[in-house]
């Protein structure tokens, strides 16, 4: 997971600090100087690592901070806003032309750092803003690279211009615009070929297509599982094609962070997406804010909601509430809110964005973690086992029933059992709460989490 060490280490420093109910100056160095070695450790460039330092210890030592009633929490709360301004202080939304006027894209980036499959993300991302986005293979060098986007756009159902391998990045362009003109796509995103390494002819292919077309956003993806390479990989392209902003990948892998906190620092252009995942759907605005708050293990709570609200179905919604008032909540229902976490990401996706406090302060380790995400597996293959009727009447599951479920799902009768106490938990739970699901309070309609979570 990505930021895990670097999480961890910070949440220690800020521990110590909080145990001390007044500090020198020599505790904030002291601990400036154990955050200063995570962030290296994390692959962060040397020459942001040391800016962010001086930063931060120039207000950390004043006398307001050490002087206040809470000084530990006061350094943690200038740790937190000097890594939100590194990270860019602002939210950057890729801007679209109004109406039907076209917005070209062209996505560059080495090979392997996932170009491809974000550019298909992107389509679904303006697509689903009511745009009409058109992909175009400019990767001339790679017919799987074409075959990939073919099959990504027909996922993400939007339409794919190419014209094969025997053709010139530029003129493909030129016929796409046309092509995008006559059928009133109003977003162009263009894939284009990437490399094992920068080199000269990637580079000159990109500025023969800027000279073709008037591209609007010149967008570099780059792998954050390479460290402080990605952030070398970004400043080259930048000084060569001059990006206007910076897509990361695969931040859900085993990276330790550093590209995140030092690409904006570096080449003065904004991340605006991150991937976190290989779903099409696995794409997130990339918000400062939020990420020194993962980072700092203050959890992300707006990113869970934002998460929530994009699967919310106002309609299922007030079903449900319906039924619940009514006592008929049934085992679909629990299937469906089993379903919804998972679209949320599971267990683990939710736990890693609550707040240390929420937890009690505890952490959860990959094991539990684990164990839950089979733990629902099973129920899932309880309640697949039943019959419909026994789904909708949970109440007439009685023993030899229960026998017959739990041979249909391969489990022993006392997990069946087990899921039926649960079931019967959340349903009381759940009418007790009534009120709050799917409600609205003070003009604000409430988002509940699957299972009360």
């Amino acid at each position: 997971m990505a930021f895990e060490s670097l999480s961890e280490k910070l949440q220690n420093v800020f521990k110590n600090l909080r145990g001390k109910g007044k500090l020198s100056e020599a505790d904030v160095k002291t601990a400036l100087r154990e955050v200063k070695m995570a962030l290296l450790e994390a692959d962060v460039n040397f020459k942001v690592v040391k800016d962010f330092i001086s930063s931060v210890q120039g207000r950390a030592v004043g006398e307001e901070v050490l002087q206040s009633l809470t000084p530990g929490q006061m350094v943690i709360k200038i740790v937190n806003e000097e890594m939100v301004r590194l990270m860019g202080d602002e939210t950057t939304e890729i801007t679209l032309k109004p109406g039907n006027d076209i917005t070209i894209i062209m996505m560059c980036g080495l090979q392997g750092a996932g170009k491809t499959t974000t550019t298909a993300k992107l389509a679904g991302k303006f697509k689903s803003k009511g745009k009409k986005p058109l992909l175009v293979a400019c990767d001339i060098y790679r017919p799987a690279a074409i075959e990939q986007l073919a099959v990504n756009a027909k996922k993400q159902d939007v339409p794919m211009f190419s014209m094969g391998t025997d053709y010139k990045p530029a003129d493909i362009v030129r016929a796409a615009m046309a092509h995008a003109q006559k059928n009133g796509n109003n977003v162009i995103i263009i894939d284009t070929a990437g490399r094992l390494h920068i080199d000269e002819e990637m580079m000159q292919e990109l500025v023969e297509i800027k000279e073709a077309v008037s591209v609007d956003h010149t967008i570099l993806t780059v792998d954050a599982m390479t460290g402080q390479d990605a952030v070398n990989v970004a400043e080259t392209f930048n000084s060569r094609i001059e990006i206007t902003g910076v897509i990361l990948t695969k931040l859900d892998g085993d990276t330790r962070g550093g590209a995140a906190l030092s690409v904006r620092a570096v080449t003065g252009k904004p991340i605006l997406y991150i991937g976190m995942g290989e779903k099409l759907s696995d794409l997130e605005q990339f918000y400062p804010d939020r990420m020194a708050s993962r980072i700092l293990g203050m959890g992300d709570v707006l990113t869970l909601i934002d998460k929530v609200q994009a699967d919310y179905d106002e309609t299922k919604a007030k079903e449900l509430e319906k039924k619940i008032k009514k006592a008929e909540f049934d085992f679909n229902d629990f299937l469906e809110q089993m379903q919804q976490m998972k679209k949320i990401g599971g267990v683990a996706e939710i736990m890693k964005m609550l707040p240390g406090e929420m937890m009690g302060g505890a952490k959860i380790d990959d094991e539990a973690l684990g164990e839950s995400e089979v733990a629902m597996k099973k129920m899932e293959a309880i309640i697949h086992s039943m019959t419909i009727k026994e789904r909708t009447n949970p109440d007439i599951i009685n023993i030899s029933r229960k026998k017959r479920i739990a041979a249909g799902a391969g489990v022993d009768i006392s997990e069946v059992n087990r899921v039926m106490k649960q079931f019967e938990q959340s349903r009381k739970m759940m009418k007790q709460m009534s009120g709050l699901f799917g409600g609205k309070s003070k003009g604000k309609r409430r988002f509940k989490l699957p299972f009360g979570l």
